[in-house]
């Protein structure tokens, strides 16, 4: 598989809370980015490796309760299951390419494993019984996202860390030059980062636009079946 980086994506961008289920995603996405902080400080690499490891779960859970669903109901999905499949296929392109830079070992690796397993439970339910507080919680993550990932990029841009060359899976993946470095493949990551937040905080508007019976003005994501 092959991606394009969206070199247009808009980076600083913020949806702020509008109501109990905005304030309940915002507030449990930053008690994850204190424990990141708190466990990886500026070990940009090592951060990714683990964060990557839990923000490839939305998708694909997201995609299986849309199909289900759309089975269930005998409706067309209208493309939200290959949206969320798209995304769980791309973040875990971002996994790969930091376990090529950072090279985690056996401690960070045992991380990876429960933390998929704690988060893979917890965000199959929230998505069962709200699935709009999971959508919201799923674009504030990659508004931190975005942040870290800026924050990461100033760091190589002040020598603080090693503008090594790119992973050959990188530069497969986003059709990077034979001598991409790693300050190429975050700018590629987090415009990635961007265009899911986008794609997430839509959802929502949609299924509000839904519920509320307004008119759905030519929307950027299409409404799911239920």
């Amino acid at each position: 598989m092959i991606r394009q980086v969206n070199y247009d994506a808009v980076i600083d961008s913020h949806v702020p809370p509008q109501n109990a289920s905005d304030k309940v995603a915002i507030a449990f996405v930053k008690a994850l980015r204190f424990v990141a902080d708190t466990f990886f400080a500026k070990r940009y690499g090592h951060r990714a490796v683990v964060l990557e490891t839990v923000a490839a779960v939305p998708g694909m859970v997201g995609g299986l309760w849309q199909h289900l669903t759309a089975l269930r109901t005998m409706r067309d999905d209208e493309g939200w299951i290959r949206t969320l499949l798209d995304e769980a296929e791309n973040e875990r392109m971002h996994l790969m390419t930091f376990i090529e830079i950072a090279q985690p070992n056996w401690f960070e690796r045992a991380l990876i494993a429960i933390t998929q397993m704690v988060f893979y439970n917890f965000y199959f339910f929230l998505y069962l019984f709200a699935p709009r507080t999971a959508h919201r919680v799923v674009g504030y993550f990659e508004e931190e996202a975005v942040i870290s990932y800026t924050a990461y990029l100033a760091e190589v841009d002040a020598g603080r860390h090693e503008n090594v060359p790119a992973p050959q899976i990188a530069i497969d993946y986003w059709q990077l030059p034979s001598d991409a470095r790693l300050r190429d493949v975050i700018i590629a990551v987090r415009a990635d980062e961007a265009e899911h937040r986008d794609v997430n905080h839509g959802f929502v508007d949609v299924m509000d636009a839904r519920k509320g019976h307004k008119p759905l003005a030519t929307p950027s994501v299409e409404e799911p079946a239920e």
